[in-house]
């Protein structure tokens, strides 16, 4: 955790987000999120949804994954996590066809969760048509984002770690 905490200060931004595979799987992120926060670091932690957000401080904004199905990982999502989100943890559904959105639009409904956290809908690059999930978010009514991952079409969609 210190030798993280060196490198990220020597970096300069003053954001910080925690992400790459389960970063709640590493026991220590918690107190690394602690650590960062009570330095002044804006901390976001992004999570797949599969593991317990209560164990992050407050004052860490969660961006929650929610499988769609058409992920065939749906099943995982921790639904308790919902119950600790605030106005501004973010809840993120990928997309890849009309059944994922529909899933997306139902759990917002049912959970009320466009009241509880920003939502936001991010298309899988190649396989959704950014325009065609933006018409869809635009005729639900809801309050619902586009997230496109900006860095696949600034750089090649297969660099990795940029």
């Amino acid at each position: 955790v210190n030798e993280i905490m060196a490198q990220v200060t020597a970096c300069g931004p003053r954001l910080v987000l925690l992400t790459g595979g389960e970063p709640l799987l590493q026991p220590h992120t918690p107190a690394l999120a602690d650590l960062l926060l009570r330095a002044g670091f804006e901390v976001l932690v992004e999570t797949n949804g599969t593991m317990d957000i209560s164990v992050l401080p407050p004052g860490v904004i969660r961006i929650v994954d929610v499988k769609c199905p058409g992920s065939g990982e749906a099943g995982g999502f921790l639904r308790s996590n919902l119950d600790y989100l605030t106005p501004t943890d973010e809840i993120k559904f990928v997309i890849s066809s009309q059944e994922d959105f529909d899933y997306a639009v139902n759990m917002v409904q049912r959970d009320g969760l466009d009241s509880r956290a920003v939502i936001l809908l991010s298309p899988v690059f190649g396989v959704m048509p950014p325009a065609s999930l933006a018409a869809s978010i635009l005729a639900s009514g809801l309050q619902i984002r586009l997230q496109l991952q900006l860095h696949k079409y600034i750089w090649s969609p297969e660099s990795r770690g940029v």
